[in-house]
């Protein structure tokens, strides 16, 4: 890729905002331009089938309906959600335990909830921001 092109491509890149594909549609980009300004956008090689935008690992990371509505995705390295966000302000955030049991997650509402699991994936403690609390780690094991 030449110089100009790149810095075309880049200029892109730093110029769209969301809802991406939207602000994309007036630079009249062929599929595989777009796929390397979504690429930068992003910071990973990207794949789009459509609206839909994957990251390498076949983890839809993007997806953009023709009304303008979007939702966002990220993924950890065990390809895991660990956040979602909406075009109208929602978002989710999650963490993992080893054994990838959901251990966490925070709601853009401010609402919450954690557990914990035992060796055998069991969860064994469960508390929501309203005050609900499940807890069974004291129980005796059968």
């Amino acid at each position: 890729m030449n110089s100009k092109y790149k810095k075309y491509i880049e200029y892109i890149a730093r110029d769209i905002e969301l809802p991406y594909i939207k602000y994309l549609e007036p630079y009249g980009l062929k599929q595989d331009e777009m796929k390397l300004v979504l690429s930068k956008v992003f910071n990973q090689p990207v794949t789009i089938k459509g609206r839909d935008v994957y990251n390498i690992n076949n983890n839809e990371i993007y997806i953009e309906y023709s009304d303008g509505v979007w939702i966002k995705k990220e993924y950890n390295a065990d390809n895991q959600m660990t956040y979602h966000e909406h075009s109208n302000g929602f978002w989710v955030k999650y963490e993992y335990d080893n054994n990838g049991n959901i251990i966490y997650y925070e709601k853009s509402n401010g609402s919450w909830a954690k557990s914990e699991y035992d060796a055998n994936g069991n969860e064994i403690y469960y508390e929501k921001s309203n005050g609900y609390i499940m807890d069974r780690r004291y129980e005796r094991q059968i």
